[in-house]
């Protein structure tokens, strides 16, 4: 019987992540947050900017996916290589709007 108040996290496994590389770990982390990135992008009704907020030492750009009927902004800090990963498909880069 399971305890009260416990649940399971089923999706991924973690019991592997503890023992890789951090930076494989990050690199992981990054590929999941693009894949989320490309498929609300992709199939949502949304409008999606990307500004750059820094340019020194490193380009960081902030990307903002803004759903008025539901009220939703989702708000991603992303840095140029992983901007330019997304930015490789099609679907994406066509509902993009760069600003200033």
């Amino acid at each position: 019987m399971a305890q009260p108040g416990s649940f399971k996290v089923i999706s991924r496994n973690r019991a592997f992540d503890d023992y890789a590389d951090p930076a494989m770990r990050g690199a992981r982390r990054v590929e999941r947050i693009l894949d989320s990135l490309r498929v609300e992008i992709a199939t949502g009704e949304s409008t999606v900017r990307v500004r750059r907020i820094i340019e020194h030492p490193r380009e960081i750009f902030r990307l903002e996916i803004e759903s008025e009927p539901l009220g939703y902004l989702r708000t991603t800090l992303l840095d140029a290589d992983a901007l330019e990963d997304l930015l490789a498909t099609d679907d994406v880069r066509s509902r993009i709007r760069m600003c200033g």
